[in-house]
């Protein structure tokens, strides 16, 4: 059973990146019961590789998802979501690395990287809940009171979060990997409140200002991924990698369902967002289309008038007299 301010059930569960640095000092850290089979690529050995395979695929649909974003020109909020899904494209690199021991927990730094995960895994979460608050208009979006307040915010979480992070796992500052209260009030309590304000947040508005009810939809099943996510790393880890020999673990399918998670946040955005046509690129060009058509329908009626509003002479005078 979980208790509170431990992770030593936890990482018996799941191997997260901070369980390598939690635990007595110059231990091993917590391990986890049973993870994932190790790939011996070129003599670097991989863990989590088929999780590996899914952080790859999570910067893809990241990158084609911030493209599409991007091309809305005129959308409601489309500079402040964009800023949520470049933190989660960072975190899913970090992730990338870590999870795979690219960059391998023997390594000095790797206390340092794992540190800056948490920290910009809080403030991706913090972006959310801020996003949350565009479609109220309490500030109007694209300006810079809009844009900066995420700014700063969510880098000063990332900083706040990452310093109790690495003050945790080298034990300063009044923190100690054996008591990781503070890390784990953040990494739970924190994020998971976040998630839970943005969902009731997009609720209300959809009750309160949309007529359209079906983008609830895709808040329910957003929600439903990422609980389900967690359930399967805290909860089923061990079951599955029992099961699957080895092969996989809870971690992938958390990885899976936080993308999918992550991608009904865009769907739910672009449900209740719609450009302005009139103002968009291929507004402009459907216009210029229009007034070539004009020129065209003019010379149908006949030869162009004068530059000073005189018809043109359909014949010449000797024509007319001979």
């Amino acid at each position: 059973m979980v208790q509170f301010g431990s992770f030593v059930d936890i990482c018996r569960a799941a191997s997260l990146i901070v369980c390598p640095m939690l635990g007595p000092p110059g231990g091993t850290g917590l391990e986890a019961d049973c993870y994932s089979r190790n790939v011996d690529l070129g003599g670097t050995l991989l863990f989590q590789s088929a999780t590996l395979i899914i952080h790859i695929v999570a910067l893809v649909m990241t990158s084609i998802m911030i493209y599409h974003i991007r091309s809305k020109y005129t959308a409601v909020g489309r500079k402040e979501i964009l800023i949520f899904f470049y933190l989660y494209m960072a975190v899913s690199v970090l992730e990338l690395l870590l999870n795979s021991n690219i960059i391998q927990m023997a390594y000095a730094a790797y206390p340092y990287f794992a540190a800056v995960h948490v920290g910009l895994m809080c403030a991706t979460f913090w972006c959310l809940l801020l996003n949350g608050f565009v479609g109220f208009q309490f500030a109007e979006d694209g300006t810079p009171l809009s844009l900066w307040s995420i700014r700063l915010s969510s880098l000063a979480i990332a900083v706040i979060t990452a310093f109790i992070a690495i003050g945790t796992f080298k034990g300063i500052a009044g923190l100690d990997p054996q008591k990781p209260i503070a890390l784990w009030i953040i990494y739970f309590i924190f994020n998971g409140a976040a998630f839970v304000i943005y969902v009731i947040l997009q609720v209300v508005l959809v009750l309160n200002t949309l007529d359209d009810r079906w983008p609830l939809g895709d808040i329910l099943f957003g929600l439903f991924f990422f609980a389900i996510g967690q359930v399967l790393v805290f909860v089923f880890s061990l079951n599955i990698c029992t099961a699957s020999k080895h092969y996989i673990d809870g971690v992938f399918f958390g990885a899976i369902c936080t993308l999918l998670a992550v991608m009904m946040v865009y769907k739910y955005w672009d449900s209740i967002t719609k450009e302005d046509l009139e103002f968009s690129v291929g507004g402009k060009q459907n216009i210029w289309e229009v007034k070539e058509m004009h020129g065209e329908d003019e010379f149908a009626y006949g030869p162009p008038s004068d530059p000073y509003g005189y018809p043109k002479a359909t014949s010449t005078y000797y024509e007319e007299r001979y």
